[in-house]
């Protein structure tokens, strides 16, 4: 009997049922929380530790700063894989000038307790959170939301648009599409684009959403408060081309800032002088 043929016919169906395989694997790594101890605050700004219960499921730990009475109060919401530790240079320079500052880990990162990361899903509503919390402790102040990435995503996703006066969106990816597929192009070569399906598609399964509902440039137009959207012209996780698509597809008022060089990084650190400046000025005039 000649057994190459049969040998043949198991080898592409074993290869077609490891990749799946291995996709299966790295779709549940990507998606596993980030839960980690974060480090006590600097001594140098005077923050209450917080807890407050978020519709994701979470009780979401943060760190609120007191700011001047009717000086306005702005929402710090961190990137993927990150924690409120990312955003404490934003609230050092944002508490100097008078605002109040809340930062907190999204559920499933940092100290919040959660099963999976949603890349803005579950996310949306620990936004959400954070605004009733502002509301709740200091009525009657103008609100604003500066978001990274996830964190901006997670602003606009949310359904109906958030109550606040202004918007800042940092490297906010337009689709959960075109994230997936520049991060596998930048680890893997343009060829990478290619393994997408195999990791979107788990998305239900997984999590019991599709990539359908992860579209903020779906939504970006329903939000009519100011935004200021920020973004690196050498970022290769949202490329500078689709951070300008996002913007246009954004209701007025609005406005774009390029910064000239930077990635997928923390801006602020990049920029740090040209950012202070630009912020302070959009918050000044949309918050006071």
């Amino acid at each position: 009997m000649n057994w190459k043929p049969r040998i043949k016919s198991y080898i592409v169906p074993g290869i077609l049922l490891a990749g799946l395989a291995a996709a299966w694997i790295a779709g549940g790594s990507l998606c596993a929380s980030d839960n980690r101890p974060i480090a006590p605050a600097p001594a140098d700004l005077p923050v209450e530790n917080v807890r407050f219960y978020s519709n994701s499921g979470s009780t979401l730990r943060g760190w609120y700063l007191t700011g001047e009475p009717g000086g306005g109060a702005v929402l710090l919401l961190h990137g993927n894989r990150s924690s409120r530790a990312s955003m404490l240079g934003r609230a050092r320079f944002l508490w100097h000038a008078g605002y109040s500052v809340l930062l907190f880990d999204f559920q499933a990162h940092g100290e919040s307790p959660g099963d999976h990361l949603t890349f803005g899903h579950l996310e949306s509503l620990d936004a959400r959170a954070g605004v009733d919390f502002f509301r709740k402790c200091l009525p009657g102040e103008k609100i604003a939301i500066l978001g990274e990435s996830l964190g901006g995503a997670a602003a606009i996703l949310a359904q109906p648009p958030l109550q606040v006066n202004a918007l800042i969106l940092e490297s906010v990816f337009p689709t959960i599409e075109e994230a997936v597929q520049n991060r596998l192009v930048e680890s893997f070569g343009r060829s990478g684009k290619h393994l997408a399906p195999l990791l979107l598609w788990q998305l239900r399964p997984r999590l019991g959403f599709g990539a359908e509902e992860l579209r903020p440039i779906d939504h970006v137009g329903e939000i009519t408060v100011p935004k200021l959207f920020i973004a690196g012209t050498a970022d290769r996780k949202t490329l500078f081309r689709q951070s300008i698509a996002l913007e246009l597809a954004a209701a007025d008022p609005k406005q774009f800032w390029a910064v000239k060089g930077a990635g997928h990084e923390n801006l602020h650190l990049f920029a740090t002088e040209e950012y202070e400046k630009r912020v302070l000025k959009f918050l000044d005039q949309h918050l006071r």
